[in-house]
């Protein structure tokens, strides 16, 4: 690997946390310098971006990307976390519900809405985790945020147990959607409560299952989206002349080039990544710059 390092793709397992696998891949690298792009809770499984050097500087930016779950959401009992890892506070019978119905009230939960984070959830209040507080006994109430549901898809219903439903849930989001709240808001407009037995993310940005690797086939040969690729992939991509690569280097801005709005991979003559900029104010301004 590069110094400049790169993104590593993993197809992370149940059972670990997002820091878990940071604390894995930095020991495979040999590297300190590593991080992650949008948490997965231990019992979901699936793409986690992990990025290893100056890569970890497109985390915050790659963190912003639609996302795509696959989901089994269980109907009839209603969770204190929203997962099948809480403890059931709720249960109604769903065995009346007919498909339709439940596709009806999911579609009612696209488009942008306003949805309230789990409260056992890695939101920070008062400088302390929301699960943290929610340990103790003292869950705050966090405030509706809004996100966009672009897809709820519902499908395959079949009975889980006396009163119980399950539904497969396909759905593609904004960062910062929790697919758990979507179960939970599900349940109650349903009227029985709602929580999720399994959960895979299949796609984070460009990246999708195809491109990740589980830990062990990473342990074999870690497998590294070089940099400039990374944001090319990401982003849109400006091509730089050598002056303005040179200046663009040096912190400068640049004149714009009609870009939309967010974050344009600026690529130096030789295809090195030298910035990420955004156009506002008229002028193209770095956002982060990877070269020295």
């Amino acid at each position: 690997m590069t110094a400049a390092g790169g993104l590593v793709i993993v197809d992370k397992p149940p059972g670990l946390t997002s820091h878990d696998v940071v604390a894995r891949i930095r020991r495979l690298a040999g590297m300190r310098r590593v991080g992650h792009a949008g948490t997965l809770d231990p019992m979901a499984t699936g793409v986690l971006v992990v990025g290893v050097e100056k890569a970890t500087r497109l985390l915050g930016h790659l963190a912003l990307t639609e996302k795509e779950y696959l989901a089994t959401i269980r109907l009839g009992q209603a969770t204190d976390t929203g997962d099948a890892e809480g403890t059931v506070v709720s249960a109604a019978s769903a065995g009346e519900l007919t498909l339709a119905r439940v596709r009806a009230a999911a579609a009612a939960l696209t488009g942008e809405i306003q949805q309230v984070p789990p409260a056992v959830s890695a939101i920070k209040v008062s400088g302390r985790r929301a699960y943290q507080l929610a340990r103790e006994g003292r869950a705050p109430a966090l405030p509706a945020r809004a996100v966009t549901v672009h897809e709820f898809t519902i499908s395959d219903p079949r009975p889980a147990g006396r009163g119980l439903l399950d539904v497969t849930a396909a759905v593609r989001c904004s960062s910062g959607t929790y697919v758990r709240a979507l179960a939970r808001d599900l349940g109650e407009s349903l009227g029985v409560g709602g929580h999720l037995t399994t959960l895979r993310r299949t796609r984070v940005g460009p990246y999708d299952l195809s491109r990740a690797s589980g830990l062990d086939e990473l342990a074999a040969g870690l497998r590294v989206v070089p940099l400039a690729e990374a944001a090319a992939a990401a982003f849109p991509v400006r091509p730089l002349t050598g002056a303005e690569a040179d200046s663009l280097s040096h912190g400068a801005s640049l004149s714009p080039a009609g870009a939309g709005p967010g974050p344009v991979a600026a690529l130096a003559p030789d295809g090195t990544l030298v910035a990420l900029v955004e156009e506002r104010d008229g002028r193209a301004r770095p956002l982060a710059v990877f070269v020295p």
